[in-house]
């Protein structure tokens, strides 16, 4: 088949993609963001993934906000967030709306590919009947649909969409092999064809799940070690001496994917009649790093003899991991919360951070630069910008604490 591309969401995942699928094939990238769709049409991306500069013009993709443009398309891949609700239940809502989006637009013979985390089944059991319902067609007879799991890591310009191996699934083994082609030939890093779409959609989710399990008990052991009396990260140096453990450092797990995928697995767990045991322990303990900092900085103040009531406190980083914007998820608010408890006034810093996101998101402002005065720096976040921060001198005056570990231990008082 002569495929024709329709990427639907074009965020940290979809607009890579976008950008990879357009060298090969036509490519429409599609967001209901017009301002978002504005920016791209200006060779602008906020996510700082592309830089158009090296993209080459002569690749046939356009972006858009007007579906009547997705009836030109026979190859979908719907890329759109699958975030969490308030109580850690799988948040479907926008998949759902493209699925129905998709579905109108569906002709016999298209091809739909989920990249969206989801959980075993999810693809067939949920997405597959709104299509039907949309389109009027009927599944694998008119149309056909696949998954396969982005693995995008953001800010990570060592490995892009195209130098990381890509698992694909489809509902027929004849459309397992078209997907399964299609993207060998974007995908320089290869493929690996898994038997259903089932096993992909696992794969995925315990791929995150599998790093929070080993963060989770790395926390753990900051936990106990902290008691003890005994730096963490001295231990795990020694320990990672032996060739076959594991380096995990411990630290606040957030983001879009490790703090939220594992919820996708035990929902799905719990609905077939098993209580997962393991996963949701990682979890509590991950979810609870950040109140944990913020008490060790309270105690760290009352040691130096600092007021807590009314002081302030400024942290260093907001977004979830280093050297990238993408505040979703970020566990620091956690730190900021926590702190509030004490009636501390908490400010923000982070260059790399989009100041008006962050107020739509989390209602918080965000300090344009670094001062003096505060009764605490938490390094949050490991942005190359705060390497250059004299912390000596910051000490002087305040207690430090390191979330990542990455100070001198002359100049922390505490770290994770």
């Amino acid at each position: 088949m002569d495929i024709s591309v329709a990427v639907i969401g074009l965020g940290y995942v979809g607009l890579p993609l976008a950008v990879a699928t357009s060298e090969k094939y036509p490519t429409l990238g599609f967001d209901i963001n017009k301002s978002r769709i504005n920016e791209l049409n200006n060779k602008y991306d906020r996510t700082g993934e592309i830089d158009f500069k090296q993209v080459n013009p002569n690749n046939k993709l356009e972006f858009t906000a007007n579906e009547e443009e997705l009836s030109g398309a026979n190859f979908y891949i719907i890329t759109v967030p699958t975030p969490i609700d308030g109580n850690n239940n799988p948040d479907l809502t926008l998949l759902k709306l493209a699925s129905k989006l998709v579905g109108r637009f569906l002709k016999k013979g298209d091809i739909v590919v989920y990249e969206s985390t989801v959980f075993p089944g999810c693809t067939e059991e949920e997405c597959v009947p709104i299509l039907e319902k949309a389109s009027d067609l009927k599944f694998n007879v008119d149309f056909f649909c696949g998954y396969s799991p982005e693995r995008i890591n953001p800010g990570d310009k060592e490995r892009g969409v195209k130098d990381i191996l890509k698992v694909t699934s489809g509902s027929t083994k004849g459309i397992a092999k078209i997907i399964d082609n299609f993207y060998a030939s974007i995908i320089t890093a290869g493929t690996h064809r898994a038997s259903s779409i089932k096993v992909a959609e696992a794969a995925k989710v315990i791929e995150n799940a599998q790093r929070d399990i080993n963060i989770a008990f790395v926390n753990e052991l900051a936990l106990i070690f902290n008691r003890i009396g005994i730096d963490t990260h001295e231990v795990l140096a020694a320990a990672a001496t032996k060739w076959n453990f594991l380096p995990f450092k411990p630290g606040l797990v957030g983001g879009h994917c490790i703090g939220v995928d594992p919820y996708y697995l035990t929902h799905k767990a719990e609905s077939v009649g098993y209580l997962p045991e393991v996963i949701l322990a990682g979890r509590r303990i991950n979810d609870n790093m950040g109140k944990h900092v913020a008490q060790e900085v309270v105690q760290l103040m009352a040691g130096k003899g600092l007021e807590i009531v009314n002081s302030k406190v400024l942290i260093l980083g907001l977004t979830f991991k280093e050297n990238c914007p993408d505040i979703r998820n970020t566990k620091v608010i956690d730190i900021v919360k926590e702190l509030e408890k004490y009636n501390i006034q908490v400010d923000l810093h982070d260059p790399r951070a989009n100041a008006e996101e962050v107020k739509h998101e989390y209602d918080y402002m965000l300090n344009s630069d670094i001062a003096s005065g505060y009764s605490s720096y938490i390094l949050a976040v490991a942005h190359d910008e705060f390497k250059s921060i004299n912390w000596n001198k910051l000490k002087q005056e305040a207690v430090v604490y390191d979330v990542k570990g990455i100070l001198p231990k002359s100049i922390s008082d505490g770290c994770l």
